[in-house]
């Protein structure tokens, strides 16, 4: 059985069943946005910070991803904030 497959038992299963796959939906809708939201930033971070990719980073590079993963976190709590807060 799939992760997307119910039993087929009497109805109050079937109603727990439904609960159980919106449950399941959410944390998968929610893992895949914190995978495209770190590729994302590993991305652009990357493309933005590191000008000779090495064996190792260099200070500066370090620095910068610092602060480009940290304005990106930023950015995405107050843009989440103000959807929620819309409703």
């Amino acid at each position: 059985m799939d992760s997307f497959s119910s039993p087929s038992s009497s109805s109050s299963s079937s109603q727990m069943s439904t609960e159980d796959f919106m449950d399941q939906l959410k944390v998968q809708l929610a893992q895949a946005y914190a995978e495209e939201f770190l590729e994302t930033v590993r991305g652009k971070c990357f493309d933005k910070c590191i000008t000779k990719p090495g064996s190792s980073l260099s200070g500066g590079e370090s620095s910068c991803i610092s602060r480009c993963v940290d304005r990106y976190i930023e950015a995405t709590g107050i843009i989440s904030r103000a959807l929620f807060n819309q409703r």
